[in-house]
């Protein structure tokens, strides 16, 4: 994460300077990879297009309805390619494949090391193509190459190896019960059909930290990405085919909400592990609850960063910077909220100011480029409106604010870094996900005080503090009402530390071992041992 913005953290002797591979098509894929839609089996059908099918029990198929929608690069609002809109009969379809895969002694007597080869093979073929699938990525969703290709695709392929070990470690354990001449012991078994729903601003990777998962402990999936960024993820499902996972145990449904509200109300869907909006997360939650499907949610946040008097400020503005503008301020955990000591505010908001204009803003498959575009249009105007609606309520305006234009710029949905200050805990921009480039400074004068105002939000997915007084950094962490906690450093992810968060911010735990309970049920056995 610390390479993210660099052009160098990108470099290697398959790139050349123009940010295009010599030998991968972006769209299409590469040839020596016999073009990544052969090579991953999701069939190229028509001129300008990657794929337009479902995968369900194996098979790519049409939507039940014939109806395709259609997916843009958002740096140039060109066509990228059409896929299919499913609906609510794709889902009954995708739900019974997935039911009949997990039932099927090819799935559910594999052995748990047969189970984490699988795993491993799909890492292994991630690599394989990451090129190609990071220049992909970079097309569908416009975040810069260097994050595609260190974050996004790397991360993806090191969580499948980390699932992959943990499929012989899923243990039960034995009780000490009170009752005579009786052994009772634990199992973790699978749930049965999961259905996964994945975001736009992180869409491989996150596809990837829910699946890895759920199929390490036995589940089969039906997994469903946004209709903003399906392409990546088609890839994926394509990748678990060839890696040898059995047909049915891992579906993937490309369409609109419709195909989400009919996944979370299908009584065949033990699970629904859901990342996107607060208000969507809500909503799913009700529908659950008819059934008491089990639900887990990664939502909203509204990250709070704390920089105290004796903090390295050029450290802060640096880390902070990143923090909030990568992929373009479009990931739940960006640093958005900066309360920096009275003393020091004003030289923050003047070095972060002057360094966030600096910052390169263009196509994000260009190496040079730092801040790519928007995912899309109504992105863009959501943007646009919280920072009109900032300066009404009378913001400071520093820097920023307005769509950026140039050679270029003009037909993508770019926009400005944009730096506030004299902001109130009660406006808007100050209580909201933005979900862009926009950051809001507030001074402080104490302790109690930042740490009240910090924790006044709706959401307490993570927060960060910047300070060289350890005994601080601990002390201050206790007290932040936040699934994670930062201390010098940027909002990272690592399959081995939990992810989630608390109030808005959702439901459960993302990473770690904390995954592995979320796609596992606990069933009790008891044995009579009298004669």
């Amino acid at each position: 994460m610390r390479r993210i913005l660099t052009r160098e953290a990108v470099r290697g002797p398959s790139l050349r300077s123009g940010g295009r591979s010599d030998r991968v098509d972006p769209v299409r894929g590469s040839p020596d990879d016999r073009d990544l839609g052969g090579a991953v089996g999701v069939p190229p059908l028509r001129e300008g297009t990657v794929a337009e099918q479902l995968l369900i029990a194996g098979e790519w198929v049409p939507a039940a309805s014939g109806r395709v929608s259609e997916t843009f690069d958002p740096a140039s609002g060109a066509k990228l390619a059409e896929f299919a809109e499913a609906g609510s009969a794709d889902v009954d379809v995708a739900v019974a494949a997935a039911r009949t895969a997990f039932e099927d002694p090819d799935w559910r007597d594999l052995s748990p090391d047969a189970r984490g080869r699988l795993l491993w093979k799909v890492a292994d073929l991630i690599e394989r193509d990451a090129t190609a699938l990071a220049e992909l990525e970079t097309h569908d969703q416009g975040m810069p190459i260097a994050l595609t290709t260190n974050v996004n695709v790397t991360l993806a392929a090191q969580v499948f190896r980390y699932y992959a070990g943990w499929a012989t470690k899923i243990e039960g354990k034995l009780s000490s019960v009170s009752v005579p001449d009786t052994l009772h012991y634990t199992r973790r078994e699978p749930l049965g059909v999961v259905g996964l729903i994945t975001p736009w601003n992180f869409p491989f990777a996150i596809a990837a930290w829910k699946l890895a998962p759920a199929l390490a402990t036995g589940n089969t999936v039906v997994l469903k990405p946004a209709e903003q960024t399906p392409l990546s993820t088609l890839k994926l499902g394509a990748l678990c085919l060839e890696a040898g996972i059995p047909a049915g145990v891992v579906n993937v449904l490309t369409g609109g909400p419709e195909v989400g509200k009919a996944l979370v109300a299908h009584r065949g869907v033990n699970k629904i592990s859901f990342t996107g909006s607060t208000e969507v997360g809500q909503q799913i939650a009700g529908v659950a609850a008819a059934d008491l499907k089990r639900v887990s949610l990664e939502l909203g946040g509204k990250a709070p960063s704390i920089i105290t008097r004796g903090a390295d400020i050029d450290a802060a503005v640096m880390g902070n910077l990143q923090g909030a503008l990568f992929n373009t301020g479009q990931a739940c955990g960006a640093y958005t909220r900066f309360y920096v000591d009275a003393k020091r505010a004003d030289e923050f908001t003047e070095k972060i100011a002057a360094a966030a204009q600096t910052l390169k803003i263009g196509p994000g498959i260009d190496f040079d480029t730092v801040l790519g575009p928007l995912v899309s249009q109504e992105q863009l105007d959501r943007v646009t409106g919280y920072v009109n609606g900032g300066v009404e309520q009378g913001a400071q305006l520093v820097t920023g604010g307005k769509r950026a234009s140039g050679a270029g710029l003009d037909d993508g949905y770019f926009f400005t870094p944009t730096v506030f200050s004299g902001v109130r805990d009660d406006m808007t921009i100050a209580r909201e996900e933005i979900f862009g480039p926009v950051l809001s400074i507030f001074s402080y004068e104490d302790e109690d005080e930042v740490i009240a105002r910090a924790n006044d939000s709706d959401y307490g997915l993570a927060a960060v503090l910047w300070t060289q007084d350890l005994t601080a950094a601990h002390r201050l962490a206790a007290r932040i009402h936040a699934g994670t906690v930062f201390v010098n450093q940027l909002p990272l992810i690592d399959p081995g530390a939990p992810w989630g968060g608390f109030g808005l911010s959702g439901w459960g735990r993302e990473m770690g071992t904390y995954a592995l309970d979320e796609f596992t049920e606990t069933k009790g056995v008891w044995v009579n041992l009298a004669r």
